[in-house]
């Protein structure tokens, strides 16, 4: 009997020694990861002030999620603390303990579209995917409303992650958006601002980092266990688009946060930014999705 209990001692001490080590590995590892650096050929974008542009940042800052992530004043605040995960945004405003006092043209281009910071290392969670693929104008008029802001007192981000997150990041299982984003591609010229299809899908970008690339949803990488799945936009196996037979019936749940039936959406979903959508850009959007491909659902 005392042979047998030295050997479950052994092993549990073994174990403890392996998950250790394992900790240890995928702490080192996913630190390492995050900075490396990645060097990006940009082409910066010249500061922009006039008024027709501060009020076109403004509707982008207040429905793309900007403000959602570091509040309407810019000052930063927490945006995620569940399973594990502390997420704190930075204070993008020019008062103490700001995070862009220093940044050039290029800088704000750097980390808007790329998901790069000033130093050249990745931006863990910066969603940098869903803006890569504004047009130049609209991000100079993103970058002229955020330098416009009044300065108030803040830090920078403040991230603490699950050790498995770590992990499947240093393991490549989830990528941050400097490692997903082509940055070669041409950002897209201006389209009109009219419910077209064409239209939509420039709004869609902002819906890719959840629903993914083809909008047919899954399991949002890195987020916290209790997220349900991103939705199915396509028409295909498990579509949630099937509840929306109507524009209005689309348009009725970004302003709610209710499907027909009167059941919540979870809230997961970005409302407080997707409700400064105007109603063109709400049918612009709700047209591109009804001319996307069937995918089944969870494809991401």
């Amino acid at each position: 009997m005392r042979k047998v209990f030295k050997i479950i001692i052994y092993v549990v001490v073994g174990l403890v020694v392996i998950g250790a080590l394992g900790a240890f590995a995928a702490q080192m590892l996913s630190d390492r990861k995050r900075q490396r650096t990645i060097d990006i050929k940009l082409e910066p974008l010249a500061y922009v002030s006039d008024d027709a542009s501060l009020a076109r940042g403004k509707h982008l800052f207040m429905s793309r999620g900007c403000a959602e992530c570091h509040g309407e004043n810019g000052g930063g605040h927490i945006v995620i603390d569940q399973g594990g995960m502390y997420i704190k945004s930075p204070n993008i405003t020019n008062g103490s303990g700001s995070v862009v006092a220093k940044y050039t043209e290029a800088d704000w281009v750097r980390t808007i579209r790329h998901g790069v910071n000033p130093a050249g290392h990745p931006m863990i969670l910066m969603p940098s995917g869903d803006y890569n693929q504004l047009t130049d104008v609209d991000l100079a008029a993103v970058i002229a409303y955020a330098r416009s802001l009044p300065p108030v007192a803040g830090e920078g981000a403040t991230i603490r992650l699950p050790l498995i997150v770590k992990a499947l990041y240093a393991a490549g299982k989830i990528r941050d958006d400097a490692d997903t984003i082509d940055h070669t591609r041409r950002p897209p010229l201006p389209v009109p601002d009219e419910v077209t299809p064409e239209n939509g899908a420039y709004l869609a970008n902002m819906c890719t980092g959840c629903h993914g690339r083809t909008f047919s949803g899954g399991p949002i990488p890195g987020t916290p266990p209790e997220w349900p799945p991103a939705a199915n936009l396509t028409p295909g196996e498990g579509s949630a688009m099937t509840r929306y037979d109507a524009p209005a019936k689309f348009v009725a749940m970004i302003r709610t946060g209710k499907r027909p039936d009167s059941s919540e959406v979870s809230a997961v979903m970005p409302f407080p930014s997707l409700r400064n959508l105007n109603d063109t850009e709400l049918g612009a959007l709700y047209a591109y999705l009804k001319t996307l491909p069937p995918r089944a659902g969870g494809n991401h």
